[in-house]
């Protein structure tokens, strides 16, 4: 005899468009896992109301299945189209910014990136990372600190930027010298560092692959403002990763990843002085910014 419509097997209650996400995430039940189930059923509940909100096509989901397929495969030893999807999106940026609650009293974090590749290369302090002669010259000094200003001896301090062309020495092999504008250094007993390079230029993310081509249909532009990552650490204190902005660079206020925080953007000025120059080893004139680094107790 056939059962009657809505009459549950076995007592648990059958898929329907009406109660899609508790059914899926009443699967997750027994999840050995308590951190997994709370993650698992939420994003069931929220993916299941977007669908359920936008009536998504058939059409439109083999769309979306495809494009996710075709970023996958656009992944390789020196670029992760999966991470710039979620900058292009501003997922990174919000898990980073969630993570990384500073509550006024240490420097604010922003997106890792998808080019910190490799292990940048241990230099002493003052050297030179611009190993191509490219670009303006510039002098980069700052401070690390704790949350009450206590300088933070042997702090390491880890840089990288892209080239006057915007592009980073993973990007061109054979066309940049490896490891070019990637230094460590280890700040001085007062926590102190400083190092050469040039003034960093703004520059488009990848854009000719499956991120750049949704970037194109929804009619946004693929640049990131002028900028030099930093990653700081110190014993006893939390990481910080970070991004020191040029202010007068163009896309400060529609970075494409989301990534510019106001209390990282600063003034890069000239300084035209030959003693000056001639003391820090850089062309007259030159710029110069100092950067300070603020990081929280464990």
């Amino acid at each position: 005899m056939p059962r009657r419509a809505g009459v549950p097997v076995s007592g648990r209650e059958l898929f329907s468009e009406e109660h899609s996400a508790e059914v899926v995430a009443a699967s997750f039940e027994g999840t050995p896992d308590p951190r997994l189930k709370q993650v698992m059923t939420s994003l069931v509940r929220h993916l299941h109301a977007f669908v359920k909100d936008v009536e998504l096509t058939e059409e439109e989901w083999g769309t979306a299945v495809d494009f996710l397929t075709r970023t996958g495969q656009a992944c390789d030893e020196v670029r992760q189209e999966f991470i710039l999807l979620s900058d292009v999106l501003g997922v990174s940026m919000l898990v980073e910014t969630i993570n990384h609650r500073t509550g006024g009293q240490s420097t604010e974090s922003t997106v890792l990136g998808p080019f910190h590749m490799v292990a940048s290369p241990q230099r002493e302090l003052g050297a030179d990372i611009a190993l191509d002669g490219k670009g303006e010259p510039c002098l980069v000094t700052g401070q690390v600190t704790g949350p009450d200003g206590e300088p933070l001896a042997g702090a390491v301090v880890d840089v990288w930027q892209a080239n006057e062309d915007g592009f980073y020495d993973v990007q061109q092999p054979g066309v940049q010298p490896e490891y070019n504008l990637r230094g460590l250094f280890t700040a001085d007993d007062q926590g102190r560092f400083w190092f050469r390079s040039i003034l960093p230029r703004y520059y488009p993310i990848p854009d000719d692959g499956p991120v750049g081509r949704l970037l194109a249909a929804t009619g946004r532009h693929p640049n990131r403002p002028a900028h030099v990552h930093f990653i700081v650490t110190a014993p006893g204190h939390r990481t910080v990763t970070t991004h020191l902005f040029v202010d007068d660079s163009p896309y400060l206020d529609s970075d494409a990843v989301f990534g510019v925080k106001e209390s990282l953007v600063r003034a890069f000025p000239v300084v035209d002085d030959p003693a000056r120059a001639a003391e820090v080893g850089l062309p007259n004139p030159f710029r110069t910014v100092h950067f300070d680094v603020a990081l929280l107790r464990e």
